[in-house]
């Protein structure tokens, strides 16, 4: 799905996070960053997933992996879905989906006969100098966290 190639520089970034704060690619040089794309906070799935990843926190820490979901929803909703399901990392608000064009997430979907435009459930790796070092399109959300942690820790 995506069009970014594995080992080119990440495209930076600066999006407002949940409490609606500026988070910026270029600030983050010296860890390894996961950006997660998913459709919709307080789904089902995303539910899943946020909370995976919300468990493997210490992990990710410990591999020195910092974690942003990054959805269309606004910082007003997103600040619900992390107090709801008490997540410990941030989410990223990409309302006009301009950072998901960019990684080549924002794409045709079908829902019960139903086409329309959305985000193609997508991580992407990126190691502590800005490059790409995986790419992530057949996402499970129940595993996503453990996929992750196994990738990362062989960066």
């Amino acid at each position: 799905m995506s069009k970014l190639k594995i080992g080119s520089k990440a495209p930076a970034f600066k999006l407002m996070n949940q409490d609606e704060e500026s988070v910026e690619l270029k600030s983050l040089k010296g860890q390894i960053v996961v950006l997660y794309f998913y459709p919709k906070a307080m789904t089902p799935g995303c539910t899943t997933q946020a909370c995976g990843i919300r468990d493997s926190k210490k992990a990710l820490a410990k591999a020195n992996t910092v974690v942003f979901g990054i959805s269309p929803d606004e910082p007003k909703k997103l600040k619900k879905f992390i107090e709801k399901e008490s997540l410990n990392f941030d989410l990223l608000s990409d309302p006009d989906h301009a950072l998901a064009e960019k990684y080549g997430v924002w794409d045709l979907k079908k829902f019960m006969g139903r086409e329309y435009m959305g985000i193609v459930r997508t991580t992407f790796i990126i190691d502590e100098e800005g490059v790409l070092r995986h790419i992530m399109d057949d996402v499970k959300t129940k595993t996503h966290h453990d996929d992750v942690l196994s990738l990362v820790t062989t960066l």
